[in-house]
Order: structure tokens, then sequence, then C-alpha cells
């Protein structure tokens, strides 16, 4: 939803086409195709983006398709080894996602993001050699520390390209990008296990090799693929960028983009920031405990092994077709909280039918239903804190927030799916339940606090007569202006 001047200014939410942002009419009159940009904009980053998060997410959780090809087996992993081993993971990541936002600033894109894309494919290819538990744990460490900033840098750097009432469907493409890794890693999992004892490495090892050397050989063409900023569009006409750089500007209230650390207080003192968080949080237990866990919750249903891996691709493309269905929705009602909203309450269905039913058909139906839920919820999640959040520096560092301590939602899904409660695992889908309904809460919280900015924000522009022309008044204040409206 763009920002606004005053309710009178202001284009009502019936006024404006569904499927249309809300872009001046004077700009559009100059002969630019917004939709031609866009369009432009979505072939130009959309794809690379997308696979480089596809590779991260798939290097990240292969580790649940190694453990049913013999990994816990071979490393003698006992007790809540390989938990441990999931969870050590998140610990780094999480508290390296605001520092590389603010690098990823500081040195560009293009730049930053090629080189920690090489160093955690260099960390997968050596997980392939480890031999025991103590070497698997330090090669998780090293890979949640250089995977850290892939997520929400390339999360922060849609949002810098795309108007907010563009980016809940780009976002949800991107992220879509998760579940094709989910459904491509357990088909590639199936076939590479068939290579065992080639070279004398094990199944597993392979799985960790050609994902690894894939993921730096991708790291080095992106070094020269990357376009870092609108202003640096080459591929768009002169009209094109100076269209697209003038929409983002009115778009944000002409707000500040420089770098102040300020804007990092601000970001950290801001109650919108750790509702935010909570919300995802709180999801992401429930959908880290699906990756990890997927194969291992098929196997405990009565599905052999081999046929677990390829049983954990149709839920991931149901949900990977939801995230592009429910972006695209969410952007043409320019609306965030209910989507997320009904996604949770999907979920928690989900788990539901999970916890309830001996079932293998039903408790599969249940995965199913949990993916679809899930993985949109996510996407619009952080198209929520990406367009709700004013400043491109404080807009950084919350999305860095929340997800670096979202993140940390992965070290609890790595314990709650314990080998002592196979098959049912009654204490894993009631920690997933417990965590959505919290989700659900302070998601409802969340609506009711916008809604309660944008009605008291419209009331002191009209006490006070404030209109756009005077954005340079308040252009350090990120969304706390008075101009910036917030998506409901």
């Amino acid at each position: 939803m763009s920002s606004v001047t005053s309710d009178e200014k202001q284009p009502s939410e019936s006024s404006v086409a569904v499927g249309e942002l809300p872009y001046d009419v004077a700009l559009e009159k100059s002969g630019v195709d917004p939709r031609k940009v866009l369009r432009k904009l979505d072939w130009r980053l959309l794809p690379f983006v997308s696979l480089l998060y596809l590779l991260s997410f798939l290097d990240r959780t292969n580790i649940g398709n190694a453990k049913v090809a013999g990994l816990a087996a071979d490393l003698h992993l006992t007790g809540l080894q390989y938990n441990l081993c999931s969870a050590i993971f998140f610990i780094p990541y999480c508290f390296f996602e605001v520092p590389s936002n603010l690098a990823m600033k500081i040195m560009k894109p293009s730049r930053w993001i090629p080189i920690i894309m090489f160093c955690w494919g260099a960390v997968m290819v050596s997980m392939a050699f480890v031999k025991n538990f103590g070497g698997l744990i330090t090669a998780r460490v090293f890979l949640g520390m250089t995977e850290a900033g892939l997520f929400p840098g390339v999360t922060f750097y849609l949002c810098i390209w795309y108007p907010r009432a563009a980016q809940a469907q780009r976002v949800g493409l991107f992220l879509s990008a998760a579940t094709v890794a989910g459904a491509f890693g357990g088909l590639l999992a199936f076939a590479i296990e068939k290579m065992d004892g080639i070279g004398g490495l094990r199944g597993w090892s392979w799985i960790f090799l050609l994902e690894g050397l894939l993921t730096a050989i991708v790291a080095v063409i992106s070094y020269f693929a990357m376009y870092d900023y609108p202003e640096n569009a080459t591929f768009l006409t002169d009209a094109e960028r100076t269209w697209l750089i003038e929409t983002l500007r009115k778009d944000n209230t002409n707000l500040s983009k420089n770098f102040k650390w300020k804007f990092l207080r601000q970001a950290l003192a801001d109650v919108h920031s750790y509702l935010l968080v909570g919300i995802y949080l709180f999801l992401l237990i429930p959908t880290y405990a699906f990756a990890l866990f997927l194969p291992t919750i098929i196997n405990g249903l009565g599905f052999s092994s081999s046929n677990a891996q390829l049983l954990s691709i149709p839920p991931y493309v149901v949900g990977g077709i939801s995230t592009i269905v429910i972006g695209i929705l969410s952007d043409r009602l320019r609306m965030r909280g209910p989507f997320i909203l009904g996604g949770l309450v999907s979920a928690l269905i989900g788990y539901v039918v999970l916890y309830a039913t001996k079932s293998p058909g039903a408790g599969y139906a249940g995965t199913v239903l949990a993916a679809l839920g899930l993985f949109p919820s996510v996407a619009c999640i952080l198209a929520w804190a990406g367009g709700n959040i004013g400043g491109e520096v404080k807009r950084g560092v919350v999305i860095a927030m929340v997800i670096g301590f979202g993140n940390l939602g992965g070290v609890a899904s790595s314990f709650i799916y314990r080998p002592q409660d196979s098959p049912r695992y009654h204490p894993g889908h009631g920690t997933d339940i417990g965590c959505l309904c919290i989700s659900i809460l302070l998601c409802v919280i969340t609506m009711y606090e916008f809604h309660r900015q944008n009605i008291k924000k419209a009331a002191q522009r009209e006490r006070d007569g404030i209109t756009e022309d005077q954005t340079s008044d308040f252009v350090d204040m990120g969304d706390a202006s008075p101009l910036y409206r917030y998506t409901l």
C-alpha cells in the first residue's frame, strides 16, 4: 500500500482497480508503462535470486535427507546428537544476520552475496568428508555463519527494487524456491543416494559434495550477474529508471536512504519490530520442523525410507503453488495480515490431523495442509515487515531482526521430533500446534496496532494540516512519519 498524505488525497481501497498499483498519474503520462518496468525487474532479478535461495535452503536442510540416507548410522550419532547438529546451525545464523545486512549496504549486493555464497558452498563440500559427531557439528557452525546473510540480504534487496504494493508476490515467488528446494532435494537425494560406494563415499557424502559444488559454481556466476540498485539498472531505459526511482521515493515518502546509526536505534526501539519477530519466530518453529523432519515424519507414518524421500515432494509442490497464488492475491488486495492468518489456520489444521490420526493416508494429508499454510505465511510476513518499515537502513535492520531472531525457532525445531517419540511424534506435533496458536494471536494484535496507528496518523495530518509537500520535515522519522501509512 503506498504512502499517503491525507485521506482526501489517498485513493480509497476500492477506488484502485484490483491488481493495479496506485502510481502517480503524471508519471504514467510520461510514456512509461509500470507493468512493463515491473516485468523487466521480474525477469532480471527474480529468477537469479530465487536460484540463490533455492541453493541456500537446499544446503541448510539436506541434512534431513542425509540422515535418512545413513548419515546418523555411519557417524554413530546417538541420543540427541543429530538434533544438536541440526540446531547448532541456527545460532550463528541468527546472530550474523543484522551485521550481514549492514555489510551488504556498505559493500553492495553484487559483492557481498557472492562472497558469502562461495564460502558456504566450500563448507558444504567439507561436510562430505566428516567422520564423526565433532566434525559434523563444527561444519554446521560454519555453515550457519556463512549462510546467514543470504536470506535477509535478498529479502532486503527485493524491497529496495519494488514498490510496497508489488512486494508480496515477488517475495512469494522468491520464497517458493524453498518449496522447490524441498521437492527437488527429496528427488535429488533419492537419485544421489544411488551413488553410494562410488569413489569410496557413502550416498549421504555425495549429497553434500555435489550440492556444495553447485553452490560454489553459482556463486562465481552471481558475482558477474547481479545488479546492485535501481540507480544502476542498465537494463532499464532512462525514462523507466527515472520512473522507478521516483515511484520508490514517493512510495517511501522520501525517507532517508543514508546510513545513520540512529536508524539502527529506531529499529531496535520500535515495538512493531518485536511484534513481527514474534509472529515469525512462532511460525518458523513448525516451518523448520517441517523442512528438517518431513522425511522422518513420513517414514514414521509407515512408508519406507526411499518412498519417504519421494513422498516429501508433493507437500512442497503444494506449498510452492500456494505461496505464489497467495502472494499475488495479497498484492492485489494490498493486505498482508488476513492472508498470514489464513495460512496459520491451515497449518494448524494440518498439525492437528497429524496429531490425532493413526491412518498413514490422513497423516500424509496433514503434511499437505501444513505446507499449504506454512510457506505462504512466511512470504507474507516478510513482505509485511519490508513494507511497513520506513527508511532504507531501518528496513534492512528490521528485516534482519525478523529473520535473525525468528530463525532461533530453528533451534527449538531441531529438538521437538525425537527418535523415542516415533512413530506418532505427539510432542513434536503438539509443540507445533501451540506455536501456531501463539502466532495467530500475535498476528491479530499486530493488525489491530497498524490499524490504530493509521487512524492516529490520519487525525494528526488533518489536525496539523500536513501535506506531501512537507516530506523533507520527516525524512529521518522512518515509518513514524505522519505521511507513512501501514499496510494491514
